[in-house]
């Protein structure tokens, strides 16, 4: 669905309908990646959006869902998720293929996710409890940041590195 600042309208269906995925961009040009379908049937499938309807973009590197993303679609960032054990990893997207990018400190899924690719952050998120942990991302690694004030997972994530929503 689109927002335009007073309703929502219906917009494309994703080509695969999936819970547990992560999105970024913008509504003219929006980036979705990872999820699953059922189970264990973890996804590295991602998805580009023109405001009107979803094409295929280039597969993530390692399949999972509940992960955070960030950025836009020419310069998306990926963080964390599931892939039968909590993940580290880090993707960067360049409008046509991932790359490996540097592991975050904690592992986990369910995090939220802001900012850009070289100022990217993710907050929140399950471990083998509810996380508070945030992290801030410059584009070659992960640095500890504010933690936030109460620990928990399944939230969203809006905004800037240096002025962040949850």
């Amino acid at each position: 669905e689109e927002y335009n600042g007073t309703s929502w309208s219906s917009g494309g269906n994703l080509i695969t309908a999936r819970r547990g995925l992560a999105g970024a961009g913008t509504q003219t040009a929006g980036l979705c990646m990872g999820g699953t379908t059922t189970g264990s049937n973890y996804l590295a499938a991602t998805e580009e959006y023109n405001g009107t309807s979803w094409s295929s973009g280039g597969n993530l590197i390692t399949a999972r869902y509940g992960l955070a993303g960030a950025g836009t679609q020419t310069a998306g960032l990926c963080m964390g998720g599931y892939t039968g054990s909590n993940s580290a990893k880090t993707e960067e997207y360049n409008g046509t293929s991932w790359s490996s990018g540097g592991n975050l400190i904690t592992a986990r899924y369910y995090l939220a996710g802001a900012g850009t690719q070289t100022a990217g952050l993710c907050m929140g998120g399950y471990t083998t409890t509810y996380s508070a942990a945030t992290e801030e991302y410059n584009g070659t690694s992960w640095s500890s940041g504010g933690n936030l004030l109460t620990a928990r997972h399944e939230l969203a994530g809006a905004g800037t590195q240096n002025a962040g929503l949850c």
